[in-house]
């Protein structure tokens, strides 16, 4: 389950993919339930917690990949944590999922055909499937257990598998595009964070994966971490992957119960120009619905502060 944060195990080594490795034996969620609190610590976000305030533990066991607790929270509705690492709540879920969709999905003028890596909740399956014209939805979760609490306990989300055009593999997405070249308009990758075994989807082989599973025109947006916390993570990967992809762009959003309050996304082309400008927009109807996108929104996405402007892109960049 690739969201935005902590998957713990080891990388797969000697030819193993993903779903080779022996279950991780790493942290106990419920060691961060204290006092009726849960305390979200992180290594990539040291000296700073976000703790929520808990009325009842839904679910808590271990799958083959990652420890996964569910709880009810005081004022943030149900609470999906893997590893310790808060990954999706009811409350604010919206601000994550509807970006990391439409922007890429709005800045494209056809899309047909879209892959999904990781996003085990059903969200971005949901988003996706706000586009009547996309034929074919396509996602690839390793941990079949993200996607069964899931549908147990975050039903506002995973009502996004309801849809006839979405089709879902659990298994390794890196290993599902070498199968898959030149096949889909839009991919969307919910990566966690750099560490252990999740450090290969940071890295520029990956990008060259998703590149390589575009087709012409085509667009990759994946989580970019965090503009207060990671800029030294962020620029040398936007570095690095310029030389292959047509454009390369930063943009982010906000959402209370991610680490220092933002996320931001890496959003890539191949044989097309920017994504800062939507150039279809939601129905009426559609965008009825939405909480958190509007075209506005889309394009001021793209304006970062002046700090992390130069941090990820040098201090010429326009």
């Amino acid at each position: 389950y690739f969201r935005h944060k902590s998957f713990g195990g080891r990388f797969p080594v000697n030819g193993e993919t993903m779903s080779d490795m022996p279950p991780h034996q790493g942290l106990n969620g419920m060691d961060l339930v204290i006092d009726g609190w849960f305390h979200e610590r992180g290594e990539l976000w040291p000296g700073q917690a976000m703790s929520l305030k808990v009325n009842k533990i839904l679910d808590h066991h271990r799958s083959k990949y990652q420890d996964i607790l569910v709880f009810e929270s005081a004022k943030h509705g149900n609470v999906l944590v893997l590893d310790g690492v808060i990954q999706v709540t009811e409350r604010d879920e919206c601000a994550y999922q509807e970006m990391i969709a439409h922007i890429p999905l709005y800045a494209h003028p056809n899309p047909k055909k879209v892959l999904v890596i990781g996003g085990g909740d059903g969200g971005v399956l949901r988003e996706i499937a706000r586009h009547p014209g996309v034929e074919e939805i396509v996602i690839c979760e390793l941990d079949q257990g993200v996607i069964d609490v899931s549908k147990k306990y975050l039903p506002s989300l995973a009502v996004g598998y309801d849809d006839p055009r979405v089709t879902v593999h659990i298994m390794d997405g890196a290993k599902f595009m070498d199968e898959n070249k030149s096949s889909f308009d839009v991919i969307i990758t919910d990566s966690s964070d750099p560490i252990g075994p999740a450090s290969v989807l940071f890295e520029t082989p990956f990008y060259n994966a998703m590149y390589e599973s575009l087709r012409d025109g085509g667009i990759v947006c994946t989580q970019g971490e965090c503009m207060w916390l990671h800029v030294d993570l962020i620029r040398p990967l936007v570095k690095s992957i310029s030389a292959k992809f047509s454009t390369v762009e930063y943009a982010y959003t906000t959402i209370p119960t991610y680490p220092s309050g933002q996320i931001g996304f890496i959003i890539a082309t191949k044989g097309r120009g920017s994504c800062k400008d939507a150039v279809r927009t939601p129905a009426l109807e559609v965008q009825n619905k939405l909480q958190y996108y509007t075209p506005e929104i889309h394009k001021a996405a793209f304006v970062l502060p002046a700090f992390a402007k130069r941090a990820i892109f040098g201090d010429d960049s326009n």
